[in-house]
C-alpha cells in the first residue's frame, strides 16, 4: 500500500513537478519512460516518489522513447493505468507507436513538454512536437501554467478512461516557460484527487484469460476504413465527456475550464488566437491595448484534438480582424492554427469574414515581447478600420535581419 503524501493548501511547483504529483495521485500501475529535456524531471520525480514508497506501481526505464511508448502500450493492453512523458526528438521517435496506441484504443496519458525539433538542435520550447503529433488519433489538451499542468493531468485520466472515449490523451505544456517555472499551485489531497479520477476500469485486458482479446491485428482493405471511422467518430464525440469532466472538476475545485477560452470578447473587434503560455501574455497585452481605445480580446484552445470547429467559429464570427499565432515552423504552408481556425470561421453561420493574419513566433524558445503583441493589436486595429489587409498574410515576429519569412 502506497504512503499518502501530506500537501500544503498552496505549493510552489514548476510545471514538471505539478504534472508528477498528478500522476502520483492517480496511482498509475506502470510508467515506462526514457528521459529527454525538458520533460526529464516528470519521470525522474516519479521514480523518486516510487522509491520513497508513495506509489504502488512499476517504473520501467527503457532504451529509447520508442520503447517507452511500446512499454506503455503493452501495459495498457494488459489492463493497467499507464502514463509517461517526453519532448521533441523523443516525441518524434514515439510517433510510430502513438498511432498504435490510439488505434488500439488504449487510455494512456502522455505529458508532452513542448520543445523545438532539430535540425538545428535546440532544447528550448516551441510547439513543433505538438503540431507533429496532432493527427495521431490522441485527444490533445493544452495548458498555460503549472496549475493547469496539474489540473489537466488529473482530468486526462478521467477523459481517457471513460468507456465512451477510450482514447489516449496528450497533456501539453510549454518547455521551460512552464515546465521549469515555479508558481503557486493549489493541489487536491491525495484522496480527493484519486476519488475524482476513480478506480481504473479495464476493457478487454489481455491478462483476462477467460475472455481472450487481440490487439494490433491486421485488417487491410476489408475493415481498416471502418476501424478508423469509428476511432474518428468517438474522438469527435468526446467533447461531451471533456465538458462534463471540466464541469465536475470545477465543482470540486472552483477552477472552471472551457474547451475554447474567451478573454474580453464581449465587444472585441480585434483578437489574438494563441496556445500555451503565450495566452497569458496576450491577455496582458489586450488589457493594455484597451487603454489605447482598441477593443482587443484573446481566444485560446484547451482542446486541440478533437478540434472544436463550431466553438471556434462562434467565438470569432463577429470579429473584424484576427491574428493567429503559430509557434511552429510552417515549412512551406500557413500555420496550423491559422488554417484550422480560418476554416472554422468561414463555416460559421453569419460570419463577417474577418481580416485574418498569421504570425509565426517564438521558434526555438525566442521570447515574444509585450511590444510585439501590442504591435499586432495595433496592426489589427488599423486593418479593421481600413477594412482591408495592409500587410502580408503571414509574417514572422522577432526575426533577426531582414524580414524573409512572409507570404
Amino acid at each position: 500500500m502506497a504512503t499518502k503524501m501530506e500537501l500544503n493548501p498552496t505549493e510552489v511547483w514548476d510545471g514538471n513537478m505539478a504534472a508528477t504529483h498528478a500522476m502520483r495521485q492517480a496511482q498509475i500501475d506502470v510508467v515506462s519512460a526514457y528521459p529527454i529535456t525538458p520533460s526529464t524531471p516528470i519521470v525522474q520525480n516519479y521514480a523518486s516518489f516510487l522509491a520513497d514508497g508513495y506509489i504502488d506501481g512499476e517504473f520501467i526505464m527503457v532504451e529509447s522513447e520508442h520503447a517507452a511508448m511500446s512499454g506503455c502500450v503493452g501495459a495498457a493492453a494488459a489492463g493497467g493505468r499507464v502514463a509517461t512523458a517526453t519532448s521533441s526528438q523523443g516525441f518524434a521517435l514515439m510517433v510510430e507507436v502513438l498511432y498504435q496506441a490510439a488505434g488500439m484504443r488504449l487510455p494512456i496519458v502522455l505529458n508532452v513538454v513542448n520543445r523545438a525539433l532539430a535540425s538545428p538542435l535546440n532544447v528550448n520550447g516551441d510547439h513543433s512536437d505538438m503540431y507533429l503529433g496532432r493527427d495521431a488519433g490522441w485527444v490533445n489538451v493544452c495548458t498555460y501554467n503549472p496549475q493547469e499542468a496539474y489540473d489537466f493531468n488529473l482530468m486526462a485520466f478521467k477523459i481517457a478512461e471513460d468507456l465512451s472515449v477510450r482514447l489516449p490523451v496528450m497533456v501539453h505544456q510549454d518547455g521551460f516557460i512552464c515546465s521549469h517555472t515555479a508558481q503557486t499551485v493549489r493541489p487536491l489531497s491525495d484522496d480527493e484527487a484519486y476519488n475524482f479520477i476513480g478506480d481504473y476500469k479495464a476493457k478487454n485486458p489481455m491478462l483476462d484469460f477467460q475472455k481472450p482479446a487481440t490487439y494490433g491485428s491486421q485488417t487491410e482493405e476489408d475493415w481498416h476504413f471502418e476501424h478508423k471511422a469509428r476511432q474518428h467518430h468517438d474522438c469527435m464525440q468526446s467533447f461531451a465527456v471533456i465538458e462534463r469532466v471540466f464541469n465536475e472538476f470545477a465543482a470540486l475545485t472552483q477552477r472552471q475550464y472551457n474547451i475554447v477560452e474567451r478573454y474580453d470578447m464581449d465587444d472585441a473587434e480585434v483578437v489574438v488566437v494563441a496556445l500555451g503560455t503565450t495566452v497569458e501574455s496576450a491577455r496582458v497585452a489586450a488589457k493594455e491595448a484597451r487603454k489605447n481605445g482598441i477593443k482587443a480580446g484573446v481566444v485560446s484552445l484547451r482542446v486541440l484534438r478533437p478540434f472544436p470547429y463550431e466553438l471556434i467559429g462562434k467565438a470569432l464570427k463577429d470579429c473584424k480582424a484576427i491574428a493567429f499565432l503559430d509557434r511552429s515552423s510552417p515549412a512551406g504552408a500557413m500555420g496550423m492554427l491559422f488554417n484550422e481556425c480560418v476554416a472554422a470561421i468561414y463555416q460559421a453561420e453569419e460570419s463577417k469574414k474577418p481580416i485574418v493574419l498569421n504570425y509565426i513566433y517564438g521558434l526555438g524558445g525566442r521570447d515574444i515581447k509585450q511590444s510585439d503583441l501590442l504591435n499586432i493589436y495595433d496592426t489589427l486595429h488599423k486593418d479593421a478600420q481600413a477594412q482591408k489587409r495592409t500587410h502580408h498574410t503571414q509574417q514572422f515576429i522577432g526575426l533577426r535581419g531582414p524580414q524573409i519569412g512572409f507570404f
